[in-house]
């Protein structure tokens, strides 16, 4: 019977396979990661509940989701969206994502009535969007990834290529980005990022 190569193992995957070191750690760190967005909730939770805050009544209202997946682009990931507001037509959300060896992000992510309604708020601050923040022009509002062909540095922008990504779709995706190196900062690092994001949709 001949041997199958797409199904043997090279010297590498033979020892990760025979090891479970490997796997218990990336389950830990993974935990760890829920345990960092949980912790966060009551700190997030007080920021958005603000007056001057401008959110649609049903993400005022929604209930923090932590859940984690093993398949984005191939790689485990962490996502925490609070607050958060999806249906078929009109979303509204503040997504927290840890992506294994990439990075966390905050992205918020605002489409159809909800867009409409909060742009004005967007365009008004829109200076403080070339500090840090990334603008999505991808027309595929689900990728998260930070490529130049989904997300591009705001402040890199001409005043032309800004107003033509605000303008371009009925959805809105900016985001910010930490590096994993930055672990032991980041509940601080994320926490600033929140009220970036709330600086400007107030």
């Amino acid at each position: 019977m001949s041997t199958n190569t797409k199904i043997t193992l090279s010297d590498k995957e033979l020892t990760l396979v025979t090891n479970a070191d490997w796997i218990l750690t990336k389950q830990m760190i993974i935990q760890k990661v829920y345990q960092m967005f949980a912790e966060s909730i009551p700190a997030v939770q007080s920021l958005m509940m603000r007056k001057n805050v401008n959110l649609p009544d049903e993400a005022r209202s929604s209930v923090p989701k932590i859940y984690k997946g093993e398949n984005y682009l191939q790689l485990p990931y962490v996502m925490f969206d609070y607050p958060r507001s999806f249906n078929k037509e009109n979303i509204f959300a503040v997504r927290t994502m840890f992506w294994w060896a990439n990075f966390f992000s905050i992205t918020l992510h605002i489409s159809g009535s909800h867009f409409k309604n909060i742009k004005k708020n967007i365009i008004k601050n829109k200076e403080l969007l070339t500090r840090d923040f990334f603008i999505g022009i991808n027309e595929n509002q689900w990728e998260h990834h930070f490529e130049s062909t989904n997300f591009l540095s705001f402040h890199t922008l001409s005043a032309e290529d800004r107003k033509k990504y605000l303008d371009q779709n009925d959805f809105i995706k900016l985001a910010l980005k930490f590096d994993l190196h930055q672990w032991n900062n980041m509940p601080a690092l994320l926490f600033e990022g929140y009220k970036k994001i709330t600086s400007i949709i107030s």
